[in-house]
């Protein structure tokens, strides 16, 4: 099991430095599993210590993949965030040397509590999912993040380590999910169980002298980086959440407390890993062992690196005789590592195409470059999805000083029509509330899936054989970004994808709703026949129509139209929501997917599968005014949702923001999307002109911003002085009072009633004001459960002859996704003021 899966790039080609530093790592047999709840809770600073310093095995264990939070590098919301999320860990983890595993609980959002948490995650569903994985590793200490004590931090947070405290006993329970204890995983008791205590969460002043301290702050000579700096490297991954920091090069103090022993024994403070042997002398009959790793260790040349294999084939022998099997295969493997590393060798696979459907082919190159003098032979190259093996026979041995002819190896592969189709195993099937799906157990606790498809290169080295496979990837030019690789995927033989999720039916539609279908070839020739499922009380013109598409990776647009019969009365009810789904009939395939591609500079190209519905939502809803613009935040989808309502909207840019007040008239309001103070300085310097602009009779809207300690927000954003704390409401079904009932939000255009905040999702809203100008109005008020009423959801001003607005409501989540009500409360704030003129 490993949590490192291979990067969609070129095969790995470590350094002499880096390979000096895995020699030393064979004689460590030890390891460490960190756990929290969400990716960037880690701390990359111990994870590259431990890795890179003490050299043990390294895992952290995040119990969600982050599909709940915000996204700052685009608009990508859910299982898509989760996806980038995910990758930003393996990138991350691929810089500080850890690995990296998950359990299958969802991120569904901020929760104030951890039994909440773990009730809606299904506590032993997880509990298992976090056996499982220490059963598998098998770590000598197991740390948590965060206490086990409910406190002021988020409920997933202390529901991480309550799991992790459980689960230290419960893996060694036979009795607990016998089931896992299958094809060599066994029971496993962790020698120690530590809370790794964070400063950045404590309070002013807090004592710190009864914990126990670690410096972890030292510097690698071999790495050329101390290990913050490794560590500021491994966090700066975290792109979408803006946690880019500066290297630090000075020594970092972790303090730590025990939470268990094995046995129920007491430790003795400042034990922390002190009394584990991460020795092979915790193993019988390694003496040979150990002394086949000293003699490589001190025997190895930077400058002749290959003089080393034998050394290393002296090791591989002796681990043959290793009695436990999961280090032998551990150990085996970085050996492996090591000798094509010493050796020079570069092995990759690679594809025609970045895809291929099931029952079409697919031509591959498997490609061997011997460089450096090693005796090496290719014996054969193996394919093991339909392509048989190729024997092969040729030496790898370079000439002094140059390197040996490529030998490739070109096979057309056919992949199976049975052959599952690339999208995330967890996003296989739909989740639950609280929980993802696993169609095959063995996969939880992986990161990703394994690559569809691989070549196994097998080599003689010094007349012992080697295996070593590679995926089979798409490798191409980019004229900026040089070569790049993208991993092969596996597509349905037609991609169905509406190009849009929502559509909405606002009671002053007159006339049918457009959609497009967007159908994308898996082979050279699909025909077939795109239908629509159509539910009740609605029509879809064409029912039915025929396609023919030519070739793999041709893509054709199927328009249609869509209609309700019977529309509500104005100002009425709007209706209930139905889903339409689009299913592609191909022979006697029904095709109802569409394949879906995640594109960041940072991560590799991500692909899933998304189910090809559109929902469709009647709104009884009226508007007053219809030109707004907008000024964006990061990743905001809001303006098209406006747009799917019939308001126009224009994306304002910087430019407009340099014109002042004269860039901002003829709009009846102007919209500012979440986090746009936090991320746009040319937005913060615009302040007065946008009071210019409310002043002479506009509409301003902010949507939330943050204020925190890492993030001060230091600008004024109204015309009157309020202050952002971290006060939210994340029951997305709290109650919702209204506190002034004749408030013009409350009634003009449309008259908002308790029932316009039902089926809203994950949270009501976040980054409330906490503290207002008495020139200030509020509304709303809400709470979560045994909290006070908050009443700084909504802060409404007049200012001039205008009206300016602040609102902490996920309007950002419920629009996109639909919510009536939420498109009924939004278009009030809009709704105040006649058009700006310019004067």
């Amino acid at each position: 099991m490993t949590g490192r899966a291979h990067a969609a790039g070129p095969p790995p080609q470590p350094n002499a430095a880096q390979t000096q530093l895995a020699i030393r790592k064979l004689g460590v047999v030890g390891s460490v599993l960190y756990i929290a709840a969400h990716p960037d809770d880690e701390n990359t600073a111990l994870l590259a210590y431990l890795a890179n310093g003490a050299l043990l095995r390294t895992g952290y264990l995040s119990i969600t993949r982050g599909d709940g939070g915000q996204n700052l590098v685009g608009s990508e919301q859910g299982p898509e965030l989760g996806l980038i999320r995910t990758q930003e860990l393996l990138a991350a983890r691929r810089i500080d040397g850890a690995e990296q595993f998950f359990t299958r609980a969802r991120d569904f959002g901020y929760s104030k509590s951890p039994d909440e948490t773990l009730r809606i995650w299904g506590k032993d569903a997880v509990l298992a999912d976090v056996v499982w994985v220490i059963r598998r590793f098998r770590p000598d200490a197991i740390i948590t993040r965060f206490s086990p004590e409910p406190s002021d931090t988020h409920g997933h947070h202390t529901a991480s380590a309550m799991l992790a405290v459980e689960a230290f006993r419960a893996a060694a329970d036979p009795q607990f999910h016998p089931e896992q204890l299958v094809t060599g995983v066994t029971v496993w008791q962790a020698h120690r169980l530590l809370w790794n205590r964070s400063t950045f969460f404590a309070k002013p002043g807090e004592d710190f002298s009864h914990f126990d301290k670690w410096d972890v702050g030292g510097y690698n000579a071999l790495l050329g980086a101390s290990y913050g700096e490794i560590a500021a490297d491994s966090r700066s991954m975290h792109k979408s959440q803006g946690f880019g920091v500066a290297r630090a090069r000075a020594s970092n103090v972790e303090y730590f407390s025990t939470l268990a022993e094995a046995g129920g024994g007491t430790t003795k403070k400042g034990a922390l890993l002190e009394g584990i042997d991460f020795s092979w002398g915790r193993i019988a009959g390694t003496a040979g062992l150990r002394a086949a790793i000293e003699k490589v260790v001190h025997g190895f040349n930077p400058s002749a690196p290959e003089a080393s294999i034998p050394d290393l084939l002296e090791c591989d022998a002796a681990l043959d005789a290793v009695p436990d099997a999961t280090w032998r295969a551990r150990k085996k493997g970085e050996v492996r590592d090591l000798i094509v590393a010493c050796a020079g060798l570069f092995l990759d696979a690679t594809a025609a195409d970045f895809r291929a459907a099931p029952g079409t082919d697919i031509e591959v190159t498997a490609t061997a470059i011997g460089r450096s003098g090693a005796s090496v032979i290719l014996k054969e190259a193996g394919f093991p999805v339909a392509g048989g093996t190729a024997v092969v026979g040729k030496s790898l041995t370079a000439p002094a000083g140059g390197v040996t002819g490529p030998v490739e190896i070109k096979r057309k592969l056919t992949i199976p029509p049975d052959f599952s189709v690339t999208t995330p195993y967890w996003l296989a099937s739909p989740p639950t509330a609280g929980l993802f799906s696993a169609p095959d157990p063995r996969s939880i606790g992986t990161p990703q899936d394994e690559p569809p498809l691989r070549v196994d290169f097998v080599l003689d080295v010094g007349h012992r054989p080697i295996v070593v496979s590679r995926p089979i990837a798409f490798k191409w030019i980019d004229p900026v970004a040089g070569e790049r690789y993208r991993a092969f995927e596996v597509t349905p033989i037609v991609s169905v994808k509406p190009d849009t999720k929502v559509l909405m039916f606002p009671t002053q539609r007159r006339g049918p709703a457009p959609l497009t279908v967007h159908l994308v070839a898996g082979a050279s020739t699909v025909v077939g026949t795109l239908r629509a499922d159509v539910p009740p009380g609605w029509t879809v013109e064409p029912a039915h129509a025929p396609f023919a598409i030519g070739a793999r990776g041709q893509e054709i647009e199927v328009k249609f139209q869509v209609r309700r019969e019977a529309a509500p009365v104005r100002g009425g009810e709007g209706g209930m929501a139905a889903t339409l789904r689009f299913v592609a009939e191909v022979g006697p395939a029904r095709l109802s997917r569409g394949v879906v591609h995640i594109e960041h500079s940072h991560i590799p190209i991500q692909t899933w599968l998304a189910d090809a519905d559109v929902r469709l939502v009647p709104v009884a809803l009226e508007t007053a005014g219809k030109k707004i613009g907008y000024i964006p935040g990061p990743g905001d989808e809001v303006p098209a949702s406006l747009r799917r309502v019939g308001y126009d909207v224009s994306v304002m840019g910087d430019e407009a923001l340099r014109e002042g007040i004269s860039g901002l008239v003829g709009y009846d309001a102007v919209v500012v999307g979440v986090r746009a103070f936090n991320s746009n300085e040319r937005l913060r310097a615009a302040h007065p002109a946008l009071m210019k602009y409310v002043e002479s009779g506009g509409t301003l809207v902010v949507q939330y911003n943050t204020n925190s300690r890492l993030g001060p927000l230091t600008v004024p954003i109204g015309p009157f002085p309020f202050e952002i704390g971290h006060d939210r409401v994340t029951d997305e079904a709290a109650t919702v009072t209204f506190s002034n009932v004749t408030h013009p939000v409350l009634t003009t255009p449309n008259k908002i009633a308790p029932k316009d905040f039902d089926g809203w999702i994950q949270e009501r809203g976040l980054y409330f004001a906490t503290k207002w100008d008495p020139k200030y109005e509020t509304m709303l008020s809400m709470h979560d459960p045994d909290e006070k009423a908050l009443s700084g959801s909504v802060l409404c001003a007049k200012y001039g002859k205008g009206m300016f607005v602040y609102t902490g409501l996920a309007f950002f989540r419920q629009l996109p996704a639909g919510v009536p009500g939420a498109y009924r409360l939004f278009a009030n704030l809009l709704a105040r003021r006649p058009t700006v003129h310019a004067r």
